[in-house]
């Protein structure tokens, strides 16, 4: 092709330029979008499949920046970015940003290298239950629970009502069943990189990004565009492929929301993202 006519073609199209697509994957995992923030599989699929079927690109780069979040989101979409790289035969480099963890880091597994800044915050390899006690606070005020339920461990765990060490018990079960899976798919994706005999691995305890290089978590400190730029030169370009869509009414200024309902329930989930985010200092 002729050179002079190459130079005003799209930079996929000409043999001078390396495009990286980049599908960034930011927020808690949860299982809708809240506030504008947040991701699933429903929310990141799109994206995913726009960039793994990009022409001649040499890998997908996928940014992560997530505190963590529902467990099943967290494995479907790491599931869906590895089905994505054996369909289109393409390897997969995950940049680590401010932080990848619990959640955040079971998807950055899904790449056959990670890169992490040396002060990103990686790790928490564990699962956690969070919630309070109100049973008290209601008795004080004068408030009666009233519970009717079909099925004696329906009711498991009712924040209103005093905890009970049975219930607790089921719960752990059921957290040593998850925690099980995400350790053997952290020795399964990491292998023989991870640090042996380091007893904090799977604790729950995350690190700083140089620290968790030394563990075997990540392969490499550094930033994604930098790693990307030393590889394939000067003439790379990233093609990045958002996740944050608005849905069509939304473009207009148009709320298709349900109103006070909507806002109070958006508000409770933005509370309980950022209170994701806090755990490691964010």
């Amino acid at each position: 092709m002729n050179r002079v006519f190459e130079k005003f073609m799209p930079a996929r199209f000409r043999s001078d330029r390396t495009v990286v697509p980049v599908v960034p994957l930011n927020g808690a995992i949860t299982g809708q979008r809240r506030l504008g923030s947040g991701m699933s599989l429903a929310t990141v699929e799109d994206a995913l499949k726009r960039a793994f079927a990009f022409p001649r690109a040499p890998l997908v780069a996928i940014a992560i920046n997530s505190p963590g979040g529902l467990p099943v989101q967290s494995h479907l979409i790491h599931t869906r970015i590895r089905a994505l790289a054996a369909e289109h035969e393409r390897q997969v480099i995950v940049g680590i940003e401010d932080v990848a963890a619990s959640g955040g880091y079971l998807i950055a597994l899904a790449g056959d290298e990670i890169v992490a800044h040396g002060s990103s915050i990686v790790g928490s390899i564990g699962v956690i239950h969070a919630s309070f006690g109100f049973h008290e606070a209601i008795s004080r005020i004068g408030v009666e629970r009233r519970v009717h339920t079909a099925g004696e461990s329906k009711s498991i765990l009712d924040p209103f009502r005093p905890e009970k060490p049975e219930d607790v018990v089921r719960l752990k079960a059921i957290q040593e069943d998850m925690y099980e899976d995400f350790v053997a798919l952290v020795k399964a994706r990491r292998g023989d990189a991870l640090a042996e005999g380091e007893e904090d691995l799977f604790s729950g305890a995350f690190w700083s990004g140089k620290t968790a290089h030394g563990l075997g978590l990540v392969d490499r400190v550094g930033d994604l565009r930098t790693v990307l730029r030393e590889r394939y030169g000067d003439g790379l370009r990233l093609r990045v492929f958002p996740t944050e869509r608005k849905p069509l009414l939304r473009r207009f200024g148009v709320d298709a929301g349900s109103g006070y309902t909507r806002l109070v329930t958006e508000i409770a989930g933005g509370v309980e993202e950022r209170a994701l985010w806090s755990r490691y200092g964010l």
